[in-house]
């Protein structure tokens, strides 16, 4: 999805839909919403905490200062192979992961000025790749045309693909989506390019 020439491909794809609604519409991809290293941390901390009622176990004694350089290794060593990035979102659970992602492309549709367009008619595409998390923000303008039921399956649709490994053709096919609801809730009425077409991207 980071490819010049597939950020190319988005960005004719929104030109081709912003010709034929008075919508704006844009695209935001994101790597990760977050780097959770504060949940990998915790993980750590917490399964060292086990390693106390476990030296009892041991089949040799150990005194207080062996105990608690052992559990600064194990913590240490825990730590390091928690942030390996596979086992990282493991860790992190799905409403954490979806929260983090939720607030990211709120934030993106302000940052964006996507709330700024004329007539209140900004979409966001919202795609974050390490969450398998897909958003469709609409304004107000848009929103009082088409139902958010309408933007929920294009989203589900888009997840699906994304699970596949086909998150490139599933954009392109979303932005298509859109354009559909958007011709036939918002068909265009004036000449305007408002906002960037180009496929953002936040590393």
């Amino acid at each position: 999805m980071l490819t010049n020439t597939y950020q190319r491909q988005v960005a004719e794809a929104i030109k081709e839909v912003e010709s034929r609604t008075d919508a704006e519409v844009m695209a935001v991809v994101a790597k990760e919403a977050d780097n959770y290293l504060y949940i990998s941390t915790l993980w750590a901390a917490f399964l060292t905490l086990l390693v106390s009622p476990l030296i009892e176990f041991l089949p040799f004694w150990i005194n207080l200062q062996q105990a608690v350089t052992l559990q600064w290794i194990v913590f240490i060593v825990l730590a390091v192979i928690f942030r390996w990035r596979p086992i990282t979102m493991r860790l992190v659970p799905k409403k954490i992961k979806f929260w983090r992602a939720s607030n990211l492309a709120r934030r993106q549709f302000l940052e964006q000025d996507l709330h700024a367009t004329k007539d209140r008619l900004g979409l966001l595409i919202f795609v974050s790749e390490a969450e398998h998390y897909v958003e469709i923000l609409a304004d107000r303008g848009i929103a009082q045309y088409i139902t958010n039921d309408n933007w929920q399956r294009v989203v589900e649709n888009f997840v699906q693909q994304m699970k596949r490994g086909k998150a490139g053709e599933a954009l392109l096919v979303c932005i298509e989506q859109c354009g559909d609801l958007l011709h036939e809730a918002i068909p265009t009425s004036t000449i305007k390019d408002e906002l960037p077409n180009h496929l953002v991207v936040i590393n």
